[in-house]
Protein backbone atom coordinates (compact mmCIF):
# COMPACT_ATOMS: atom_id res chain seq x y z
CA UNK A 1 0.00 0.00 0.00
CA UNK A 2 1.57 3.03 -1.07
CA UNK A 3 0.84 5.68 2.20
CA UNK A 4 1.41 8.81 -0.56
CA UNK A 5 -1.27 7.78 -3.00
CA UNK A 6 -3.92 9.04 -0.69
CA UNK A 7 -7.78 8.00 -0.31
CA UNK A 8 -10.58 7.80 -3.16
CA UNK A 9 -13.82 6.84 -2.46
CA UNK A 10 -14.36 5.39 -5.96
CA UNK A 11 -11.31 2.75 -5.34
CA UNK A 12 -12.08 1.72 -1.82
CA UNK A 13 -12.81 -1.54 -1.20
CA UNK A 14 -17.18 -2.07 -1.57
CA UNK A 15 -16.70 -4.22 2.07
CA UNK A 16 -15.09 -1.98 4.77
CA UNK A 17 -13.56 -4.96 6.33
CA UNK A 18 -11.76 -5.89 3.59
CA UNK A 19 -10.04 -2.25 3.45
CA UNK A 20 -9.65 -2.14 7.01
CA UNK A 21 -7.62 -5.69 6.61
CA UNK A 22 -5.41 -4.18 3.70
CA UNK A 23 -5.06 -0.88 6.19
CA UNK A 24 -4.50 -2.79 9.25
CA UNK A 25 -1.42 -5.12 7.30
CA UNK A 26 0.54 -2.15 6.25
CA UNK A 27 0.37 -0.97 9.29
CA UNK A 28 1.85 -4.13 10.50
CA UNK A 29 4.49 -4.51 8.42
CA UNK A 30 5.33 -0.90 9.41
CA UNK A 31 4.83 -0.80 13.45
CA UNK A 32 4.83 -4.34 13.90
CA UNK A 33 2.58 -5.37 17.15
CA UNK A 34 2.10 -1.35 17.95
CA UNK A 35 -0.98 -1.96 14.60
CA UNK A 36 -2.96 -3.47 17.62
CA UNK A 37 -2.80 -0.33 19.67
CA UNK A 38 -6.72 1.13 19.10
CA UNK A 39 -8.67 4.00 21.55
CA UNK A 40 -11.80 2.77 22.59
CA UNK A 41 -14.70 5.28 23.67
CA UNK A 42 -17.74 4.22 26.31
CA UNK A 43 -19.95 6.56 27.99
CA UNK A 44 -21.25 6.58 31.63
CA UNK A 45 -25.02 6.20 31.77
CA UNK A 46 -25.15 10.30 32.03
CA UNK A 47 -23.16 10.34 29.04
CA UNK A 48 -19.81 11.46 30.21
CA UNK A 49 -17.05 9.89 27.49
CA UNK A 50 -14.23 7.77 28.48
CA UNK A 51 -11.85 6.64 26.63
CA UNK A 52 -8.49 4.57 26.93
CA UNK A 53 -6.33 2.64 25.02
CA UNK A 54 -6.69 -1.24 24.38
CA UNK A 55 -5.64 -3.63 22.09
CA UNK A 56 -7.43 -4.70 19.07
CA UNK A 57 -7.17 -9.00 19.45
CA UNK A 58 -8.64 -9.95 16.02
CA UNK A 59 -11.43 -9.26 13.41
CA UNK A 60 -13.15 -10.55 10.72
CA UNK A 61 -16.86 -9.65 8.97
CA UNK A 62 -18.51 -9.75 13.04
CA UNK A 63 -16.64 -7.25 14.26
CA UNK A 64 -13.28 -6.11 16.45
CA UNK A 65 -12.76 -8.05 19.65
CA UNK A 66 -10.89 -6.68 22.65
CA UNK A 67 -10.53 -8.20 25.86
CA UNK A 68 -10.91 -6.80 29.82
CA UNK A 69 -11.71 -7.30 32.89
CA UNK A 70 -15.38 -7.38 32.98
CA UNK A 71 -14.99 -5.28 36.65
CA UNK A 72 -13.75 -2.60 34.91
CA UNK A 73 -15.02 0.55 34.27
CA UNK A 74 -15.00 0.23 30.97
CA UNK A 75 -17.37 -2.93 31.02
CA UNK A 76 -19.35 -1.43 33.52
CA UNK A 77 -20.17 1.00 31.33
CA UNK A 78 -20.62 -1.02 28.39
CA UNK A 79 -23.21 -2.89 30.57
CA UNK A 80 -25.71 0.04 30.26
CA UNK A 81 -24.63 1.86 27.17
CA UNK A 82 -22.98 -0.83 24.56
CA UNK A 83 -22.71 1.93 21.79
CA UNK A 84 -18.87 2.47 21.71
CA UNK A 85 -16.36 4.00 19.34
CA UNK A 86 -12.59 2.64 17.91
CA UNK A 87 -9.92 4.60 16.64
CA UNK A 88 -6.48 3.58 15.08
CA UNK A 89 -3.84 6.40 14.38
CA UNK A 90 -0.62 4.78 12.14
CA UNK A 91 1.46 8.20 12.38
CA UNK A 92 3.85 6.33 10.26
CA UNK A 93 1.38 5.81 7.77
CA UNK A 94 -0.86 8.97 8.63
CA UNK A 95 -3.77 6.93 8.47
CA UNK A 96 -6.75 6.91 10.58
CA UNK A 97 -9.53 4.64 11.11
CA UNK A 98 -12.47 5.23 13.19
CA UNK A 99 -15.62 3.15 14.16
CA UNK A 100 -18.94 3.81 15.66
CA UNK A 101 -20.95 0.48 16.84
CA UNK A 102 -22.23 -2.05 19.19
CA UNK A 103 -19.93 -3.67 22.36
CA UNK A 104 -21.08 -7.29 23.30
CA UNK A 105 -20.10 -10.08 24.99
CA UNK A 106 -18.14 -13.00 23.22
CA UNK A 107 -19.39 -16.61 24.23
CA UNK A 108 -17.12 -18.32 26.94
CA UNK A 109 -16.02 -20.55 24.74
CA UNK A 110 -14.25 -18.02 22.69
CA UNK A 111 -13.14 -16.00 25.71
CA UNK A 112 -11.56 -19.51 26.69
CA UNK A 113 -9.78 -19.94 23.71
CA UNK A 114 -8.15 -16.43 24.02
CA UNK A 115 -6.95 -16.64 27.66
CA UNK A 116 -5.48 -20.22 26.62
CA UNK A 117 -3.10 -18.49 24.05
CA UNK A 118 -2.01 -16.07 26.61
CA UNK A 119 1.53 -15.89 28.16
CA UNK A 120 1.11 -17.20 31.85
CA UNK A 121 2.36 -14.28 33.22
CA UNK A 122 -0.75 -12.72 31.21
CA UNK A 123 -2.79 -15.17 32.57
CA UNK A 124 -1.70 -14.06 35.89
CA UNK A 125 -1.96 -10.85 35.72
CA UNK A 126 -5.58 -11.32 34.71
CA UNK A 127 -6.02 -13.27 38.17
CA UNK A 128 -4.28 -10.65 39.88
CA UNK A 129 -5.84 -7.30 39.36
CA UNK A 130 -8.68 -5.99 40.78
CA UNK A 131 -9.04 -3.49 37.21
CA UNK A 132 -9.83 -0.19 37.84
CA UNK A 133 -10.39 -0.72 41.95
CA UNK A 134 -8.50 1.44 43.96
CA UNK A 135 -5.37 -0.22 45.58
CA UNK A 136 -3.06 0.94 48.71
CA UNK A 137 0.49 0.76 46.87
CA UNK A 138 2.56 -0.79 44.01
CA UNK A 139 3.88 -2.98 47.11
CA UNK A 140 -0.15 -4.75 47.39
CA UNK A 141 -0.43 -5.45 43.69
CA UNK A 142 3.09 -7.19 43.86
CA UNK A 143 1.83 -9.41 47.02
CA UNK A 144 -1.28 -9.78 45.46
CA UNK A 145 0.64 -10.99 42.55
CA UNK A 146 3.15 -13.29 44.84
CA UNK A 147 -0.50 -14.84 46.57
CA UNK A 148 -1.55 -15.55 42.74
CA UNK A 149 1.83 -17.57 41.78
CA UNK A 150 1.79 -19.73 44.81
CA UNK A 151 -1.82 -20.51 43.57
CA UNK A 152 -0.98 -21.80 40.20
CA UNK A 153 2.45 -22.98 41.59
CA UNK A 154 2.51 -25.98 39.38
CA UNK A 155 4.05 -24.31 36.19
CA UNK A 156 2.22 -27.29 33.88
CA UNK A 157 -0.83 -26.96 34.94
CA UNK A 158 -3.65 -25.15 33.06
CA UNK A 159 -4.84 -22.01 34.38
CA UNK A 160 -8.41 -21.52 33.77
CA UNK A 161 -9.77 -17.97 32.76
CA UNK A 162 -11.40 -16.30 35.71
CA UNK A 163 -15.33 -15.93 35.22
CA UNK A 164 -14.56 -11.66 35.93
CA UNK A 165 -12.56 -11.58 32.56
CA UNK A 166 -13.29 -12.00 28.83
CA UNK A 167 -14.13 -10.61 25.43
CA UNK A 168 -16.39 -8.33 23.80
CA UNK A 169 -17.10 -7.61 20.22
CA UNK A 170 -17.65 -4.12 18.73
CA UNK A 171 -19.99 -4.76 15.79
CA UNK A 172 -19.65 -1.22 13.29
CA UNK A 173 -22.38 0.84 12.07
CA UNK A 174 -19.85 3.41 10.70
CA UNK A 175 -16.30 3.16 9.62
CA UNK A 176 -14.14 6.13 8.66
CA UNK A 177 -11.33 6.10 6.90
CA UNK A 178 -8.65 8.79 6.68
CA UNK A 179 -5.45 9.78 5.08
CA UNK A 180 -3.52 12.47 5.99
CA UNK A 181 -2.55 15.16 3.02
CA UNK A 182 -0.93 18.55 2.74
CA UNK A 183 -2.09 22.00 3.87
CA UNK A 184 -4.62 20.00 5.53
CA UNK A 185 -6.96 18.94 3.19
CA UNK A 186 -7.04 15.55 4.18
CA UNK A 187 -8.84 12.52 2.65
CA UNK A 188 -11.56 10.76 4.73
CA UNK A 189 -14.28 8.33 3.31
CA UNK A 190 -17.01 6.95 5.03
CA UNK A 191 -18.68 3.53 5.60
CA UNK A 192 -22.54 3.76 6.59
CA UNK A 193 -23.95 0.44 6.67
CA UNK A 194 -27.60 0.22 5.18
CA UNK A 195 -30.52 -1.92 4.14
CA UNK A 196 -28.59 -3.03 1.50
CA UNK A 197 -25.10 -2.85 2.78
CA UNK A 198 -22.76 -0.01 2.98
CA UNK A 199 -23.19 3.77 1.26
CA UNK A 200 -19.27 4.88 0.63
CA UNK A 201 -18.96 8.79 0.81
CA UNK A 202 -16.12 10.91 0.95
CA UNK A 203 -16.01 13.64 3.28
CA UNK A 204 -15.02 17.16 3.16
CA UNK A 205 -11.60 17.88 5.66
Amino acid sequence: MDADAGLDESTVAPDPFVEFARWHEAAVDTTDDRAAAMTLATATPGGAPSARVVLLRGFDDRGFLFFTNYDSRKASELAVNDRVALVWYWPDLDRQVRVEGRASRVSEAESDRYFESRPRGHQLGAWTSPQSSPIESRAALVERLTQTEHRFSDPSAIIARPGFWGGYRVEPAVFEFWVGRTDRLHDRVRYARSSDGWLIERLAP
